[in-house]
């Protein structure tokens, strides 16, 4: 009850929200501000420009404050009040308008309502000093009190070492697993987490270069490259197939929704198709959203795995800028999959706990993909996989990409490539990134590899030769038979054909 009471006042907000939005969007004085120039970053330009935006904002009441005071008023007005709290309240409207102030700067679409059957997961307060409560080992709310189950085990001592500390608010989730509701608690604590004894801290720089589908670490001692989110299982055929019985089940309970051709009707102004859905359907749906939690959960068991492994290669972290929002419109399916962005925000939070950072630098002044330790710069196709110069560097891209993201340097707000950092650091790193292939290789074992890689079957098996020849056996590799691999995958860098991702 409580949650439908949370989901009914958020769709309330919402729409007062998109309401307010509009208003000020129809307005004289935000065309007026539209047309003042922007400026350069925290310049006055920009500075008074943003502070005729926010007059405008806080004239209509579109502001988190004003939200906030009018979800109290709705609360308090009907049978909503008996279930909610005031801080509940006040951070259901927070979120109500966070989701329109992104869709008023473009960062996501236009916000939808819930519909009741997909209603709130999660609902948090402000404090615990009211509302959602932790205490000792319950939680507590208006009257309800809900006794938690601890890990007997707490193998890493996460629990015990969390609960030492005080709690600043408490989120309550609702979560559906093998079609079971189970409820959990989160709670926010003050202080540093505690980072586990099993994984390790690197000290010092470490770059990335982060594909769709691939990721490449480099840094001074070490280097590697992967398929990214390797462990993520395929289910994307199960998932097809229930999809394609959910439209179905739909069509034929609702003949009157489509057109003979088979295209949904388009209803008329103001009023709605009815549709209705068999119990079937809902089966099935639970299945789909089974499928999907577990891909979610596999992906950020990934997540973390990869992070971890970056931060015990180094606990600076150099990667590029990118547009996540470009990959999706590229590479829909494979970002779908694997997420890359969700992937750097997990980075982020492991580097910060471990004494760290993330800097991002950006692709347009840089150029990696593009340029070489001796200063050549020349445009790549996607389809060419290795790194070739005249100047005799030979690399797979990714990796080399990588190893020059250590030699990014920001010069009076700038930031460039420093070639002559890059070009007394090439020596040692030339044999870590042949090293790096090597494991490639070494590790799928015979499998197959991902195209984007670069490394295809006939170089494998010339690697291979020339790893037994060296050394007697597989298992180990030398300097001098990569080199030769690499020699050998010279001739043929140019017309390695497009990744599949």
């Amino acid at each position: 009850m409580r949650f439908e009471a949370g989901r009914q006042l958020y769709n309330a907000v919402l729409g007062e929200a998109l309401r307010r939005l509009d208003l000020m969007k129809q307005s004289r004085a935000w065309a007026a501000a539209r047309k003042m120039p922007k400026g350069p970053p925290k310049s006055a330009e920009q500075k008074d420009r943003a502070a005729a935006f926010s007059l405008i904002a806080g004239t209509v009441g579109f502001t988190d404050y004003g939200l906030q005071a009018y979800a109290t008023k709705c609360k308090n007005a009907c049978w909503i009040g008996h279930h909610l709290d005031a801080h509940t309240t006040q951070k259901i409207a927070t979120r109500a308008f966070q989701a329109a102030q992104r869709y008023q700067f473009r960062a996501g679409g236009r916000p939808r309502f819930k519909p009741k059957w997909k209603s709130l997961e999660s609902m948090e307060g402000k404090s615990n000093a009211t509302g959602l409560r932790w205490r000792e080992d319950h939680l507590e709310w208006a009257g309800l009190s809900l006794k938690a189950i601890f890990d007997r085990k707490d193998k890493h001592g996460v629990q015990a070492f969390a609960l030492q500390y005080p709690v600043k608010y408490c989120r309550l989730l609702r979560r559906t697993i093998r079609g079971k509701t189970l409820w959990f608690v989160q709670l926010v604590i003050a202080g540093a987490p505690k980072w586990k004894e099993k994984n390790p801290i690197g000290q010092g720089k470490v770059s990335i270069d982060i594909g769709p589908s691939t990721i490449a670490v480099v840094s001074e001692t070490d280097a590697f490259l992967e398929k990214f989110c390797a462990n993520v299982p395929d289910m994307q055929k199960v998932i097809r197939r229930l999809q394609r019985a959910m439209d179905r089940s739909k069509r034929a309970s609702n003949p009157d929704n489509y057109h003979p051709d088979g295209t949904i009707k388009v209803p008329e102004k103001g009023e709605r198709l009815r549709w209705v859905f068999t119990q079937g359907y809902f089966r099935l749906r639970s299945r789909l959203k089974e499928l999907q939690r577990r891909l979610a959960a596999y992906r950020r068991t990934e997540h973390g795995r990869l992070a971890n492994r970056v931060i015990a290669t180094g606990n600076t972290v150099m990667a590029e800028k990118l547009s996540y929002q470009a990959f999706q419109r590229m590479f829909g399916k494979s970002v779908r999959d694997r997420a890359p962005g969700g992937f750097m925000n997990h980075l982020r939070r492991k580097a910060a706990s471990a004494g760290g950072e993330v800097i991002e630098f950006p692709t347009r002044t840089t150029k990696l993909s593009q340029s070489c330790h001796c200063g050549d710069v020349v445009k790549k196709p996607l389809s060419q996989r290795w790194h070739d110069c005249s100047c005799g560097a030979h690399a797979q891209r990714d990796l080399y990409s990588a190893y020059l993201g250590l030699h990014v340097r920001q010069e009076h707000g700038a930031w460039k490539l420093d070639t002559e950092s890059a070009r007394e650091g090439w020596c040692a790193a030339e044999s870590l990134l042949e090293k790096a292939v090597s494991g490639v290789v070494q590790a799928a074992n015979g499998g197959p590899l991902p195209a984007s890689f670069g490394i295809r079957a006939r170089d494998r098996a010339a690697l291979s030769r020339r790893w037994n020849d060296a050394v007697g056996g597989p298992g180990c590799c030398t300097h001098a038979a990569v080199s030769g691999m690499a020699r050998a995958r010279k001739t043929s860098a140019s017309s390695t054909r497009t990744p599949r991702l």
